[in-house]
């Protein structure tokens, strides 16, 4: 990509509502390195206030943080992750779905499995660098990440205002996305990964934050090959209309049956196309 960095620029794109009653905060930054982007990182952490406790139940305000690296090693390359892993084992809130076959977590190198996805094409390592090591995240056989939320630890639907993601290798302007959704599903706006000023490697953060009373109920993640962001405490929902209720009960059952859980960037594309998450 071959985009335009973007610091706390208000965007809308796509958006159901009219634009006098949305608002977003774009965080956005590329580097060649994780110091590249730690500053912007920084700020949208900062903006979404404390960094909770992985345990149940939802504390109202502040936010949580998906790092890969907690990942164990008997669920990461090259075995699978299950979809609701940051629900269940360590919870955070999310659920993950994809039209793809599942979801990875790459080794780390004492496993003895390749890192960064060397065990899916040995080009990877030279494609891919991570924001924390050793970890990154991806589906397989999809492009498409859905980043559903609940209360942490339960299957209460719940609502964020904030989300961000780290992406490495981004090198399509306009192809690597989140999209946000709020809780009847109707879009709020599709923003873009900044490309990478490096051709192999780079690291890309988006994060984007509403501030007018948006409520986030899933974000879609497209073309990742990134590090995951933080994103806004999840709060309590209200049930939904039963259209509403309906497609998000199809999802639960389409996740469980997936396995469950875990995050961004569905299939590992080469650069040019996409990226990888990382954290």
């Amino acid at each position: 990509m071959h985009g335009l960095v973007r610091l706390l620029l208000a965007v809308v794109a796509m958006s159901a509502y009219p634009l006098a009653h949305a608002a977003a905060i774009t965080f956005s930054a590329s580097g060649a390195n994780p110091a590249g982007i730690q500053a912007t990182v920084d700020a949208f952490r900062t903006s979404l206030g404390t960094l909770n406790s992985n345990v149940p139940g939802s504390f109202g305000t502040g936010r949580r943080e998906i790092n890969w690296d907690g990942v164990p090693d008997a669920l990461s390359a090259p075995n699978n992750l299950p979809a609701n892993f940051f629900n269940v084992n360590s919870p955070r809130g999310v659920i993950f779905g994809t039209p793809g076959t599942g979801f990875q977590v790459s080794a780390t190198a004492a496993s003895g499995t390749p890192v960064e996805f060397g065990n899916i094409n040995p080009t990877y390592p030279d494609l891919f660098q991570t924001f924390s090591p050793q970890r990154l995240f991806t589906a397989l056989g999809s492009d498409i990440v859905d980043v559903n939320f609940f209360v942490p630890g339960s299957a209460t639907p719940a609502f964020t205002t904030a989300f961000g993601a780290v992406f490495t290798d981004v090198d399509l302007a306009s192809v690597t996305s989140l999209q946000f959704f709020g809780l009847s599903n109707q879009s709020l706006g599709t923003f873009f990964a900044p490309v990478g000023p490096v051709a192999n490697a780079s690291l890309s953060f988006l994060g984007v934050q509403f501030n007018a009373g948006e409520t986030i109920g899933r974000v879609r993640i497209t073309s990742g090959n990134s590090a995951l962001g933080p994103y806004a405490e999840p709060r309590a929902a209200a049930i939904p209309e039963p259209p509403t209720a309906l497609l998000l009960a199809l999802a639960f059952v389409a996740m469980t049956g997936l396995h469950r859980m875990q995050l961004l960037r569905s299939r590992i594309r080469r650069k040019g196309h996409g990226s990888v998450l990382s954290r």
